[in-house]
């Protein structure tokens, strides 16, 4: 930092003591702020209502699970009808310790701020340990109403885990990379989840219900099932584009028919064919089917390990919903539906162990067959919908972070931000699909992918949550290890168990995850190595402000929007544009638009302006922050939100009465003294105290002292400094008019000749490609071709 005028720790002091000043009228709106952005107390009745809704859209993936269970548990048919009990003593408890405990009243207490996914996780983590690997957050970030953090005892746990994490950049490698897998076989969830199927041979999820159809028609060829599959698969990756909440409201009635439909078979099925069947909630008959079966009891648990599919999107499509009323509508109507339907099933299949092929169809009694194939089909298909919302929240949230190549969103609901539509990702899935669906030739094969891709994720989120418990619970390590091994203990058998599917399908989630795994890993990589060459290379304000008239440097009218992903410091892009066409606008706004971990940016705090140089020099930065949940889409008013945020700027800066000519000019030389009339002269809007607040914390390494500067104070009286602000604003309003022109950076990496050819491959084609087909940020900012301007250079790493 340059200093000259031995002042910085009196004007600091003088900062902080501003703040003070201001945070007493505001400490109780403040707290009403805050508390906006807690999950809301809803009244019972809206509980209910919301609880009824997430039946259509989070548990249709749980709820259709007996459709497929038993036929890819036992593949090869039953040999002894005591297997079955001990198939269903393994469902019950895997139902009661994973998604009930595990998932419903512990993993989704761990949501950040109604977000849910491993990136929710990797949220909470990166704002209460330094992990993120892209360290582009300002001090002034944490003052966030939505940048909820704790502080630790030095000599806590906690502290000692933070520091752990913190220690080498191999472990905050290490972490991106478990996230990353854990997304990418989420992913690969969300594209298997439509092709899971419960028929002899095989075909779509959407008719797993159909196996109903060669049930009554066994001669129907396979081809006519897998085109009805193609084209259904087709429809409803064409609905996508009207949004999960439509979707969600027509199918919510069809998935509760479904439920109390399989409940009440169940019951029937238990009275009619074989009550002994409930002693399988017994867990003693678990011990006996692997003593009998031994390694094929073992193998079997791919097939078991179906029936909590769909767990994992639960907790990835959380955003849509609070959390009491997921926990309300599982335990009240999901669950015990689903323990009855098992246990009805395992009823019938003691008597009828020919007919494991299509357990589910032929246990419905014949008086209700036909609308129980139809529940089945619509409630089948909206099970594709609850992991394919996740598939889209979970893009959202990678590109947010920046692990994933920019794509266009669409949101599809203004009053609920997290429900979005990506149509690239949207149709890659639908292409993903209909190719494993026309692929595999066997069912049995798509349930060992499926599988395999669903305990990947829920192992990772058991190691993610134990940073979360340490670090952002502070909970006793002792509760930590109960949790992890009561987690292992049944998610590591099954893990065991799909790895000895890989050959038998269970490589098809692998292959999808390591593609998606490389697009995301490189596209991270990428993306460190520019910000990396960004604050490496960008220049001083001083070397700026020293290009003056003398050394051919002319401003011209106009304003220069110039965009760059530093908050601090002059982009290197800048001086190379000054210095190629040493011409620059009479007025200069750096814009840095970047993502925080956190869900949202409050729009009273999103736009963080402040003035760097001589204020006769009319440069700025703003900083516009956004949280991975926010609206930051194709958005004309994004301009004028820009030169709104600048004109408020302008006047409050003039309200700080005296600055100081050596120091960067949004830095009070001298506390306001009654900051109630600061709000009465901006028509009462207390929202820009905050922005004067943000000011205040402004980074010492960007505080610069003009080589012109004595070193003096200017103490300025009101009406002087009035006067001086409508001559700014007059100034910026011609320039305005003169013209606005939006400059943007076009860095083209390059490996570097000695490279090796796994870099060279890496960042000279596959990082190469994607940047070529992401979406252009002039798209996303809105930019008209006409004002645009393009600056391009290349660096190697």
């Amino acid at each position: 930092m340059a200093s000259g005028s031995g002042n910085e720790e009196t004007n600091r002091g003088s900062m902080w003591e501003l703040d003070r000043n201001l945070d007493q009228p505001m400490d109780e709106e403040a707290g009403k702020l805050r508390n906006m952005y807690k999950e809301k107390k809803f009244s019972a009745m809206l509980v209910t209502r919301l609880a009824f809704q997430s039946l259509g859209v989070v548990f249709g993936d749980l709820g259709t699970s007996p459709l497929y269970v038993y036929y890819n548990t036992f593949p090869r048919g039953i040999d002894d009808p005591e297997d079955v009990i001990g198939a269903l003593s393994l469902i019950i408890y895997s139902l009661t310790l994973i998604p009930l405990l595990k998932y419903v009243f512990i993993v989704l207490r761990a949501n950040d701020n109604g977000q849910g996914g491993t990136f929710a996780l990797y949220s909470l983590l990166c704002r209460h340990a330094k992990v993120n690997t892209i360290p582009n957050q300002h001090r002034t970030d944490e003052q966030l109403t939505t940048y909820s953090r704790h502080t630790f005892d030095e000599k806590s746990l906690a502290a000692k885990v933070k520091r752990w994490l913190e220690s080498h950049p191999f472990k905050k490698n290490a972490l991106l990379i478990l996230v990353l897998v854990g997304t990418c076989m989420a992913i690969g969830d969300g594209i298997l989840t439509p092709v899971i199927s419960a028929d002899s041979f095989w075909c779509s999820r959407f008719l797993s219900a159909s196996g109903g159809i060669k049930v009554n028609n066994p001669k129907m060829s396979n081809d006519v099932v897998v085109l009805v599959a193609v084209a259904i698969l087709v429809c409803l990756f064409s609905m996508q584009h009207y949004g999960t909440d439509k979707v969600g409201w027509l199918f919510a009635p069809v998935v509760l028919v479904w439920f109390l439909s399989i409940g009440v078979i169940g019951i029937l099925n238990i009275w009619k064919f074989d009550s002994s069947v409930l002693k399988a909630f017994n867990p003693v008959y678990i011990c006996r089917y692997f003593r009998r079966g031994k390694q094929n009891s073992w193998v079997s648990l791919g097939g078991i390990l179906l029936s909590i599919t769909g767990t994992e999107a639960l907790f990835a499509d959380l955003c849509h919903f609070p959390v009491l009323a997921v926990q309300i509508a599982f335990t009240t109507v999901v669950f015990p539906c689903l323990l009855l339907a098992y246990t009805g099933q395992a009823a019938y299949l003691v008597h009828h162990t020919d007919h494991v092929n299509d357990a589910f169809f032929r246990s419905i009694p014949d008086g209700i067959y036909w609308p129980m194939f139809i529940v089945a089909t619509a409630a089948a298909i909206v099970a594709s919908q609850a992991t394919i919302s996740a598939t889209f929240s979970i893009i959202k949230q990678a590109l947010a972070l920046g692990c994933f190549p920019r794509v266009k969103i669409v949101h599809t609901s203004k009053k609920f931000l997290g429900q979005i539509y990506i149509p690239d990702i949207n149709w890659i899935l639908m292409i993903l699909c209909i190719a494993v669906t026309a692929g595999f030739k066997n069912q049995s094969q798509i349930g060992n992918a499926y599988g395999t891709a669903v305990v990947i994720v829920m192992v990772v989120t058991t190691f993610l949550m134990i940073p979360i418990m340490l670090l952002v619970w502070r909970s006793h390590w002792f509760l930590v290890c109960i949790f992890t091994a009561l987690s292992l203990l049944v998610e590591f058998p099954y893990l065991t168990a799909v790895l000895f599917k890989i050959d038998q399908g269970g490589w098809v989630p692998l292959v999808i995850a390591a593609t998606f795994l490389v697009i995301m890993y490189v596209w991270h990589y990428g993306t460190v190595k520019r910000y990396e060459f960004e604050m490496h290379s960008k220049v001083s304000m001083a070397w700026i402000l020293g290009l003056g008239p003398s050394l051919g440097l002319v401003r011209v009218p106009g304003i220069g929007f110039v965009y760059t992903e530093l908050a601090s410091g002059v982009p290197h892009i800048f001086s190379h544009f000054i210095t190629h066409l040493p011409a620059i606008h009479s007025v200069v706004v750096f814009v840095c638009v970047k993502y925080l971990p956190v869900y949202t940016v409050p729009m009273e705090e999103r736009f963080l302006m402040r003035r760097i140089g001589p204020k006769n020099f009319h440069m700025f930065r703003c900083v516009a922050r956004y949280g991975y949940k926010d609206l930051h889409k194709k958005d004309d008013d994004f301009e004028k939100m820009l030169f709104d945020s600048l004109y408020l700027f302008v006047r409050l800066e003039s309200m700080m009465e005296v600055y100081s000519d050596s120091e960067d000019y949004n830095v009070p030389a001298q506390r306001i003294e009654n900051s109630s009339d600061l709000t009465t002269r901006e028509n009462g809007n207390e929202n820009t105290l905050s922005s004067i607040m943000d000011l205040s914390y402004a980074s010492s390494s960007d505080l610069i002292q003009p080589a012109q500067s004595q070193g003096s104070s200017l103490v300025r009286s009101s009406g002087h400094a009035s006067g001086m602000t409508s001559e700014e604003l007059e100034f910026m309003n011609r320039c305005k008019e003169a013209g606005v022109v939006h400059i943007l950076g076009n860095t083209i990496v390059r490996a570097r000749r000695e490279s090796t050819i796994i870099k060279k491959i890496t960042v000279d084609y596959i990082y190469a490609f994607l940047r070529k087909i992401c979406r252009e940020n002039s798209v996303i900012f809105n930019v008209p071709h006409e004002s645009l301007l393009n600056v391009g250079q290349i660096f190697y790493i």
